[in-house]
């Protein structure tokens, strides 16, 4: 399954992806905001894809022009997420490389998902989260009309610490009001 959007190709991660994978993930800036270390290793980035990276729907982000991976989007079904227990409720997940911050690929990839989540795999309700201080996170939220659900103290288990994390959510009606 292939998502294309105005810039960007959604598409499912491969064993040939573990070297822009690890490019990208290896940025200490990068995985720490989102509750992962930085990856060591091509070897490492390659056991994620194989482990981590193969959820029903979790998608590689590339550019059109290169379908290089330089990100990731998943919609994290019942079973996979902490933050619902419910089969019509999901989470949405993400990261990006950071020469590609600020080009607003993350809103575009996710509004992708978003319409996936609501049109095609009956969700009533889409969560997604962010740690304290991760604002580029919470603005990628925002712009896509997420609205504020809590705030709570939670283990980060890959870093083996604990964190101020935020929790937000989209409903159905919500998103097709925008």
């Amino acid at each position: 399954m292939i998502i294309e959007t105005e810039r960007l190709l959604l598409r499912k991660w491969t064993n040939e992806d573990a070297e822009s994978l690890f490019e990208y993930a290896k940025n200490p800036n990068v995985g720490p905001m989102a509750g992962w270390p930085p990856h060591t290793s091509i070897e490492e980035s390659r056991e994620v894809i194989t482990n981590v990276l193969q959820g029903a729907e979790c998608y590689a982000i590339c550019e059109k022009e290169n379908n290089v991976a330089i990100g990731a989007v998943e919609l994290k079904l019942n079973g996979h997420t902490d933050m619902t227990e419910r089969d019509d409720e999901c989470e949405l997940g993400y990261w990006l490389g950071e020469p590609f911050w600020g080009k607003g690929y993350m809103p575009e990839a996710a509004k992708s998902l978003l319409k996936r989540g609501f049109e095609e795999l009956g969700m009533k309700k889409i969560w997604c989260g962010y740690y304290d201080g991760n604002n580029k996170s919470k603005r990628v939220q925002e712009k896509l009309g997420f609205e504020y659900d809590h705030a709570e103290r939670m283990p980060v288990p890959l870093l083996n610490e604990v964190r101020l994390g935020h929790a937000t959510f989209i409903t159905l009606e919500q998103w097709k009001q925008r």
